[in-house]
């Protein structure tokens, strides 16, 4: 008996909740500064796909997110809730 493997769970194209909500640290293209959480990355176009995806300029920290059906959900509003939620976790207290 073959046990079944689903597939990855596959990126929604234009939802960009993980370009909105985490804020990420250090300088990267278009960011010199880093982003805040909430802030639109300077790297999505109008339609919420990233210019940078797939070239040598995409950033290591978005080459290292996966989407999961657990934080994106069944629709964009959803991953965005989640990804802020767990940016206010993991945020670092002062």
């Amino acid at each position: 008996m073959t046990e079944s493997v689903s597939p990855p769970f596959a990126c929604r194209i234009g939802c960009g909740a993980c370009c909105i909500a985490p804020s990420l640290v250090g300088a990267f293209p278009n960011m010199p500064m880093g982003k805040a959480a909430g802030v639109r990355c300077a790297n999505l176009d109008t339609a919420n796909r990233c210019v940078l995806w797939g070239t040598p300029d995409y950033p290591s920290v978005c080459r290292g997110f996966s989407p999961e059906a657990d934080i994106c959900g069944d629709d964009d509003a959803t991953a965005l809730r989640n990804l802020v939620a767990l940016d206010a976790l993991t945020r670092p207290r002062r």
